[in-house]
């Protein structure tokens, strides 16, 4: 296990670099935020993450500026460029096309799917890994869960199947922690991606009941990223369970309460039955200014 000490400078030097993306940044500056000296700061976030600050720094640019090129097809190529620090079209576009496989042009008129670029927290990283097989037993607290009932009409499933993965740690060793960025890159995604468990009849042999995937519009005709399926899903009622705002790195708690609740809670009580069958069981990305988000299919019961 890694020293706390390095993993906080280095959560500090992320968090540096996130509040400053669209300004210049300097080692000397980052140094300054991770309390260490440049060289030594540089050394443990190359060791930490897998990149040099500045190959991260560069990704993550053009990860937010593909976000902007994707929804504002009125902005200028160059303005985008100045804003996230590039000095050049020329530079940009080449830097673009090196990262993506396409030049920022393309991208802005036909917005494929791209693999952004989403960096884990490495703290949450590391606290996940701390607490090893015993992940998710916690006895959580008592808190309030806010439950509602939403209806979602008749859509298209684009989703990556794992092999055996029951759960997200399980589909990260099969199939990797990048799904998401691609996910994300969606254009005319109608929600935002999520984690699933599939029923029986959505479940392929010699595949996982953990995905990850995006909805997206019942006529969607764009292209569907290499690897991925897409399955169409009917309209439905979804029960969505919402926990309390949490501290980022106390995810693991926050999606045991929830899951603590859903275990026992009964729909009929409010005139409703599960429906696994209609429909993905989802989990959203655990987010603390929100509460974790988990979402179950439902039916209304008839009164007979």
């Amino acid at each position: 296990m890694e020293s706390w000490e390095k993993i906080n400078a280095v959560q500090r030097m992320q968090d540096y670099i996130e509040q400053h993306i669209t300004e210049p940044i300097t080692l000397h500056m980052i140094a300054q935020a991770a309390g260490y000296s440049p060289w030594h700061s540089a050394r443990i976030f190359k060791e930490l993450l897998g990149k040099t600050l500045f190959e991260y720094i560069r990704a993550l640019r053009l990860s937010h500026a593909a976000v902007r090129l994707r929804d504002n097809n009125d902005e200028k190529i160059i303005d985008i460029a100045f804003d996230f620090v590039f000095d050049s079209h020329e530079g940009f576009t080449r830097a673009f096309s090196k990262q993506f496989g396409v030049t920022p042009h393309y991208y802005s008129k036909k917005t494929p799917p791209i693999k952004l670029f989403m960096p884990n927290r490495i703290r949450g990283y590391y606290l996940t890994l701390q607490k090893g097989d015993d992940r998710m037993i916690e006895k959580p607290k008592t808190n309030t869960v806010f439950v509602q009932v939403v209806d979602r009409p008749a859509r298209r499933l684009i989703l990556k199947r794992g092999i055996k993965a029951t759960h997200y740690f399980e589909y990260c060793d099969e199939v990797g922690c990048d799904v998401w960025g691609l996910l994300s890159s969606i254009k005319d995604a109608i929600y935002e991606p999520v984690g699933m468990w599939l029923p029986e009849n959505m479940v392929r042999p010699g595949t996982s009941v953990y995905a990850q995937g995006v909805e997206v519009s019942a006529n969607y005709a764009g292209e569907v990223p290499e690897g991925f399926d897409m399955i169409d899903l009917p309209p439905c009622k979804m029960m969505v369970f919402q926990g309390q705002p949490f501290e980022d790195e106390k995810f693991e708690e926050a999606i045991s309460e929830i899951w603590e609740t859903m275990k026992s809670y009964d729909p009929k009580i409010y005139g409703f039955e599960w429906a696994d069958e209609d429909a993905p069981r989802i989990q959203l990305e655990p987010a603390g200014y929100r509460g974790y988000i988990e979402a179950r299919p439902v039916r209304q019961m008839i009164n007979k």
